[in-house]
């Protein structure tokens, strides 16, 4: 299904995707992936990962700062509070039943 979309759609709907992401700091990455199974972290190592699949060299900092539109550990400083034991759970139920890689 995925087959149908083109890369230029793809490619514009993953940067609307990533700014969506960077104007809402308020979706912390420990409820993304209690919610969903993936977080900014998880894009951005996957963005590294076909980049460098792809002949690319970018490193894991890199595209962790192209995702959170800052370095990470500004972002972090900012915006990432204490994880309680019920997100952690939450996040680890969530993980769970994520498709394994390809």
């Amino acid at each position: 299904m995925t087959e149908q979309i083109s890369d230029a759609a793809a490619a514009a709907a993953f940067r609307r995707l990533v700014k969506h992401l960077q104007h809402r700091h308020d979706a912390e990455n420990i409820d993304l992936m209690g919610l969903a199974g993936f977080c900014r972290n998880c894009l951005a190592d996957w963005v590294l990962e076909a980049t460098n699949d792809a002949g690319g060299n970018m490193t894991k900092e890199e595209a962790r700062q192209a995702i959170h539109g800052m370095p990470s550990s500004e972002w972090k400083k900012n915006y990432q509070t204490e994880a309680t034991p019920e997100k952690l759970l939450r996040m680890k139920e969530s993980v769970a039943k994520n498709a394994p890689s390809n």
